[in-house]
Formats: C-alpha cells, sequence, structure tokens
C-alpha cells in the first residue's frame, strides 16, 4: 500500500495523517525515510512531526553516535497517543478491547447474551464501552470498530440461520451504538476485520497479497491486495461458507443445499458435539480429546482441502492464513488433517511462504481489526477529512485537537 502526499493549498490535514500512518505502519522512522516514502520534503514532513509530537501522537529516539555526527531520530507510533475500542458481536455473545494505537490489546472482556435480543447486546456494549474508557479515564478515544457477522443487506442471507444475528434486521446499530457511546463508530463485517488485524498486526504483515481463511461461528474470508483488505461492490465479499459444495447436502438457512459453513464451521462443530449426545463442549472437546470431534474432522478435512484450493485458484494469494474464532489447536488439528492440499495454481517454483499461515493473532484478530477501522476511520488518509481548510482543523481533523506533549528529540 503506497501513501502519498500531497502539495495542494488545502493539503496540510491531509499530510499529517499520510505521515502519522507512515509512522503507525513502518515506525521506527527517520524524517529523511518519511519524505522519500510519501513525496515531501524532509522540511515538511518536520514540520508535521512537531504538531504530531504537540498532539502526543508520535515519540523520538536516538542511538548513540557510531560515526561522523548523530544518527536520525527514529520516530514511532506512541502507544498512548489515542486508544480505539473493538467490539465484534456473534451469536456466542460480546467481546471488547480497548486497543492501543500500536494496535496491542490492553483490556480484553467478554460477556455473554441472548443471540436474538438486540436491546439486551447494547445495554452489554455501553456496559463495556464504559469499562473501557474507565480504564484510560484520560485517554484520547478516537472512537468505536464494531464487527458483526455478514453479509450485508442480503434477504436470503442476512440475519438468517443461526451463523448469524436473528432479529437484528433494520436495527440502525450504528447510529444506537454512536448515541450510547458518544464516540464516532465504524461497522465492518467481522471475517474483513479479522483480515485487516492480521494485516496490520499479525502473519499478513509479512505478505503483500493473502487471503484470509475466518473460522468463526460461520466461515468467510477475505482477499487482502497490497495491503487492502478486497470488500466487494457492497462490502460482502468473501463469504466463502456459502458455496454450495456439497451436492444435495444439508440444506441451509440460505435457501440452497451443501453451503460449505454447513460442515466446517464451530455452529457445524457444535452441533455434530450435540447429536452425538456429547456433554462436551468444543473447547473441553479439543482439550480432552472426544470421538465426535475426531470424526468431524475427518469429514470437513476433505472440505477444507476444496475450499483452499478454490481460494488458491480464484485470487493466487502468496498464503492463506488461518483464523478467526477457533483455537489455535483446532486449527492446527484441522490443518494437518487437510494435507496433502490439492494440485493448484499455488505450486509455482521457487515458492517460499508455505500454501497455508496459523494466524499469529489468534482470537484477537477481529478485535484489533475492529479497533483499527476506529483507528483509520479517524486519522487514515483514506477515510479521514480530507483536504479540510485550516480554518477548520480544530472543528474538523482529530490530529490537531487538544492532546498531550511530548518532546521529539531534534
Amino acid at each position: 500500500m503506497t501513501l502519498k502526499g500531497t502539495n495542494q493549498e488545502f493539503g496540510r490535514p491531509y499530510n499529517r495523517r499520510i505521515v502519522l500512518e507512515t509512522i503507525r505502519l513502518a515506525g521506527p522512522i527517520s524524517r529523511g525515510e518519511i519524505a522519500q516514502r510519501v513525496g515531501l520534503t524532509v522540511q515538511t514532513v518536520s514540520t508535521i512531526i512537531r504538531e504530531l509530537d504537540q498532539q502526543g501522537f508520535v515519540t523520538g529516539s536516538r542511538e548513540g553516535p557510531k560515526g561522523r555526527g548523530y544518527p536520525p531520530t527514529a520516530l514511532a507510533i506512541n502507544r498512548e497517543g489515542g486508544f480505539a475500542i473493538g467490539l465484534q458481536v456473534t451469536p456466542l455473545g460480546v467481546d471488547a478491547g480497548l486497543i492501543d494505537l500500536a494496535g496491542d490489546v490492553i483490556l480484553r472482556r467478554h460477556r455473554p447474551m441472548p443471540a436474538h435480543d438486540p436491546d439486551a447486546a447494547f445495554a452489554i456494549f455501553g456496559e463495556l464501552v464504559a469499562e473501557m474508557r474507565g480504564f484510560r479515564p484520560e485517554g484520547r478515544m478516537l472512537g468505536i470498530g464494531l464487527a458483526m457477522p455478514g453479509p450485508i443487506d442480503v434477504d436470503s442471507m442476512s440475519f438468517v440461520g443461526p451463523t448469524t444475528l436473528e432479529g437484528w434486521k433494520g436495527i440502525p446499530v450504528r447510529e444506537r451504538l454512536s448515541a450510547l457511546a458518544g464516540l464516532p463508530v465504524f461497522l465492518g463485517v467481522d471475517l474483513a476485520a479479522a483480515a485487516l488485524g492480521d494485516r496490520l498486526y499479525g502473519a499478513g504483515r509479512a505478505f503483500r497479497d493473502f487471503y484470509y481463511l475466518y473460522f468463526g461461528v460461520g466461515l468467510g474470508g477475505a482477499m487482502v491486495h497490497d495491503g487492502t483488505v478486497l470488500r466487494g461492490a457492497n462490502g460482502n465479499a468473501g463469504e466463502i461458507g456459502h458455496l454450495p459444495l456439497v451436492p444435495n447436502g444439508d440444506l441451509c438457512p440460505c435457501g440452497n443445499r451443501g453451503c460449505l459453513e454447513r460442515y466446517l464451521s464451530l455452529e457445524a462443530l457444535g452441533r455434530r458435539l450435540r447429536t452425538a449426545d456429547s456433554a462436551l463442549g468444543i473447547e473441553a472437546a479439543v482439550t480432552r480429546g472426544s470421538a465426535a470431534l475426531d470424526a468431524w474432522i475427518e469429514e470437513a478435512a476433505p472440505l477444507l482441502r476444496s475450499a483452499i484450493v478454490t481460494i488458491e485458484n480464484l485470487f493466487d494469494p502468496e498464503t492463506i492464513v488461518v483464523g478467526g474464532l477457533a483455537s489455535d489447536a483446532l486449527l492446527a488439528r484441522l490443518l494437518q488433517a487437510a494435507q496433502p492440499l490439492p494440485h493448484s495454481i499455488a505450486e509455482r517454483a521457487g515458492r517460499k511462504a508455505p500454501r497455508l499461515t496459523l494466524s499469529a493473532n489468534g482470537r484477537d484478530a477481529v478485535l484489533r481489526g475492529a479497533a483499527a477501522l476506529a483507528v483509520s476511520g479517524v486519522l487514515s488518509p483514506r477515510f479521514g477529512f480530507l483536504f479540510a481548510g485550516e480554518s477548520e482543523r480544530a472543528e474538523r481533523d482529530p490530529i490537531m485537537a487538544s492532546g498531550g506533549r511530548r518532546k521529539v528529540a531534534a
């Protein structure tokens, strides 16, 4: 992902975001390196750095001299310069995380909830947001990112079936949560949020193009190209769980038969355990062992292989990163059972990356990605207030809003 500054008259707010985003993604980094990356002069970058320093967004450090002169200051994001709240709501409950500007989860909470009761969920949202804000009472809260199951605005699939939030259709989620919390709210589909979280903070950082396979209550995925999550025309790209891969298979709530997530998802595994009269939940079955779990993995592995070869032939990713709500132990067993992988265009000469990579983010990927939606929504040059006049900066530019001061080395 290439970010470039502008020399247009009203481009200073945009350039601030360009510089801040570059430091956030590439720091520690010198002024000269920033200038080279974004196409601005070192003098312009230095002026912006002073402004970011005054608002407490960046820090600077310098190693001791190793020769003539002094080494340049290495600039990094100030972790405590701002915070965002990541929320995820699924049929399993609500998860919340307080995320700093470096993407670290500094507080994490989970609350069960009635899956079909949005009023109960919003009450839980209010409690969790208050707890998150109370943990950093003097901190600058940038906003809230909320990740929800998709797809969006599809009559046969949205809010239909056990992998979605039945009973939520028509709820003005963004407006209601923003009014409740008094903060900007940004919504995203959970699979896209997880892909963003892994792109910024997980295994995806090592790749320019990868596919994130999201194993949650349902099954989905997202292609990340040149650092950007591809969302599709209506934000629903990646609903691989609704590929009808089993001819004349089980009826899916979407109306089709044989959809992949009816067999390969946490909901499918939970259903199998209940059918086997197992008293064990999913986590206990993985930890203690279960004949029903073993049988499910054996049946699910061929479908996972079909999903993998489909993804590779359609998108040609460097690797497929596998993560989501499932535990690392369960995902590792599934990936092992899927070996050997089918032939696909991924079997190219000189390949360096593995075809499958287990996410290093675990279950935090969605929370970190959801929080990143808020950070990007407020601060990023791609989503922030572009080309606002300088006279409006105090009211409209969050970067120039009041904040702490930190001294960056000259």
